[in-house]
């Protein structure tokens, strides 16, 4: 049995938005000292990613988002060369640092050098572990803490550059996965599937989706056994009806109920149970094939438990 693979990059550490920013490096800290202390670490296939090529980006956004981003992270530099500030503000809540440029494009790497492994057969299933996180990035514009949608591009390059014919992505982040959605909508060869909490930021997912998303939006306070019960109802069946060929994982463990950023009664059990789920799909119909992507998660010992809970499952341990 082929393993799971485990993808990160120093890079990805260096990245911060600013003190007291809940999108912090301590996060990724706090997912390897839950995998060290509860030996799940040393049942993975660690790699380290490779940066996305510029190329590849380009299937999910615009040249011209490519290359404000990497022309704001040269002004910054110049700035703070000249005494300004340490970081440059996209909007009120996400902002870059001079490192920020390359932790974007080990995040979306790490999905890309995940998905040619696990297609390959080199690994079954693989996680992330990365930020900044990517499910609010848009096909032109960052947003929410989000520059390049790292399942967004990873989606695009199985199909463009494996040849699959179908690709599902599965989000259960608190938030709405906005930027997704806008890049993946109408693209038929694509099934997106997703839950969360409305209304909440970014205040999407319900005007009218196109016929390719399952958005199920929750309201505050809503429990695992609800959740569970809403996706038994409508993501399995659609997914066994799509029957995609690789599924990607937008992991986000900010509904679980401890988290301050979401207000909704998850738990790693759930997370768990979840995960369980989507991977009866994949060994259906994908050969088990599955990418994961980190995405919120703010408190810090839940979403270490959290995401111990997902990669259990996803290595049988």
């Amino acid at each position: 049995m082929a393993a799971t693979g485990f993808f990160s990059h120093p890079d990805c550490r260096k990245h911060e938005m600013g003190a007291g920013h809940p999108e912090c490096p301590e996060r990724l800290d706090a997912i390897e000292d839950r995998l060290l202390a509860s030996g799940v670490g040393a049942a993975l296939d660690r790699r380290e990613a490779p940066p996305a090529s510029l190329s590849d980006l380009e299937l999910a956004h615009t040249r011209l988002h490519i290359a404000s981003l990497r022309g704001l992270s040269i002004q910054l530099a110049e700035e703070i060369n000249a005494g300004g500030p340490a970081h440059a503000q996209i909007d009120p809540d996400t902002s870059i640092n001079t490192h920020t440029w390359d932790a974007a494009l080990s995040a979306a790497g790490a999905a890309l050098a995940a998905t040619d492994a696990v297609m390959a057969g080199e690994l079954e299933n693989a996680f992330c572990s990365v930020r900044p996180p990517g499910h609010h990035a848009c096909h032109d514009h960052a947003m929410g803490f989000c520059f390049f949608n790292n399942v967004a591009v990873a989606a695009r390059y199985a199909l463009e550059r494996h040849g699959l014919k179908r690709v599902a992505v599965v989000d259960f982040d608190v938030h709405h996965g906005n930027g997704t959605e806008d890049i993946l909508s109408g693209d038929r060869r694509v099934l997106m599937v997703g839950i969360f909490q409305h209304p909440f930021y970014p205040n999407s997912g319900t005007e009218h989706p196109a016929s390719n998303m399952c958005n199920l939006p929750v309201p505050a306070y809503t429990r695992g056994m609800e959740v569970r019960e809403m996706i038994e109802a409508a993501w399995i069946p659609r997914l066994d009806e799509f029957r995609p060929e690789m599924i990607f994982i937008s992991a986000g463990f900010d509904a679980h109920r401890e988290d301050d950023l979401g207000q909704l009664g998850l738990t790693e059990q759930d997370f768990a149970w979840i995960t369980s789920r989507i991977k009866d799909v994949a060994r259906r119909h994908a050969k088990g094939r599955i990418v994961s992507c980190l995405e919120g998660g703010y408190n810090l010992s839940a979403l270490g438990r959290s995401v111990e809970a997902h990669i259990r499952v996803l290595a049988d341990l």
